[in-house]
């Protein structure tokens, strides 16, 4: 176990230097900082004093050593737009956005996995049917239109809830949250569903699939053959072999609500990193492009390594595999 932990690291620190390659190349081929930080007017001794303070002077790879070196202090410069440091931006906004997809991906879960079940155990009938049809309506809309719609219907017309922005917000420390407030709440309901919509659809059906998968096995028949009963066979057996690939989607569209939350941060103009993503783009800001970068990619990585740690916990039969393997 231990040498697989390693060679996952190993591989995972592999990713992230060549996200941080690609990071680092913005710098290269989009814009110059230079030009934004000074503007067309200033004199070419300036220009070359500014580049050399940026260490812009150097050769290629002294200056990608640098930026991973800065990259992981966290130090990714300036903000071309804002004049502030990249870190304190990232470190404002990361909070919201880690808010609102931790509740997005509990409502997909804690929805999708039973509505999942419930398909494959009552397929057929009628709240089947239906959950499979609102299940379809989640994956085929797109997530803008799900909030303009929700924007319609709750906020327009109904008038139950706020439209944009986090509300009220508390600073414990570093830390801001909405969730210790009735109005952060209140402005967390409608982003947070909008992008739980896809996920859960995903979920129950991709949970269904394989619950009607599993419960078609030999070992599925052999333990209703001894008599287990049905609650047994379905959420002690079944269920706990069809959590498997539920994990892998999972995992990897945990990493997908973060990376992503972009468009639903736009719609309901929520201040995450999605929207300063969004906001860098059109100024060409490349250190903010950069850090959001290196950090979704960072994000990822960790979700996976996660993720495959979980196989062996929920799938004894992995860790039998390795063991053999290793001998």
């Amino acid at each position: 176990m231990l040498a697989y932990l390693l060679r996952r690291l190993a591989q995972a620190a592999a990713v992230m230097l060549a996200v941080a390659f690609i990071a680092f190349m913005l710098f290269q081929y989009v814009g110059d900082p230079v030009n934004n930080l000074l503007g067309q007017d200033a004199t070419p001794q300036q220009r070359e004093q500014l580049r050399a303070d940026l260490g812009l002077d150097r050769p290629f790879p002294v200056q990608f050593a640098r930026f991973v070196g800065n990259a992981l202090r966290g130090e990714f410069g300036l903000s071309l737009k804002q004049g502030r440091k990249v870190s304190t931006l990232i470190a404002e906004r990361l909070p919201a956005t880690l808010e609102l997809a931790g509740i997005a991906a509990l409502i997909a879960l804690l929805l999708g996995i039973p509505m999942g079940v419930l398909a494959a155990l009552r397929r057929g009938g009628i709240g089947a049917q239906l959950l499979m049809g609102l299940s379809l309506l989640g994956v085929s809309l797109p997530t803008f239109l799900i909030g303009i719609l929700l924007i319609l219907v709750f906020s327009v017309n109904l008038q139950w809830l706020p439209s944009y922005g986090r509300g009220e917000v508390v600073q414990l420390g570093f830390w801001s949250t909405g969730l210790l407030t009735a109005d952060g709440w209140k402005h967390l309901v409608l982003p947070s569903v909008t992008l739980a919509a896809f996920q859960l659809a995903l979920i129950q059906r991709l949970v269904r699939a394989e619950m009607l998968e599993v419960l078609r096995t030999d070992y599925i028949k052999f333990a209703r053959a001894r008599g287990l009963s049905q609650r047994s066979v379905h959420f002690r057996h079944a269920l706990k072999n069809t959590l498997v690939p539920v994990i892998t989607v999972t995992g990897l569209q945990l990493g997908s609500l973060i990376a992503f939350a972009i468009i639903t941060e736009s719609v309901f103009q929520w201040p995450g990193m999605g929207l300063l993503f969004i906001q860098a783009v059109s100024f060409a800001d490349v250190p903010v492009m950069a850090a959001y970068l290196c950090l979704i990619a960072l994000i990822f990585v960790l979700i996976n390594l996660a993720v495959d740690l979980l196989y062996a916990m929920v799938d004894p039969r992995l860790r039998v595999g390795r063991s053999a393997a290793g001998h």
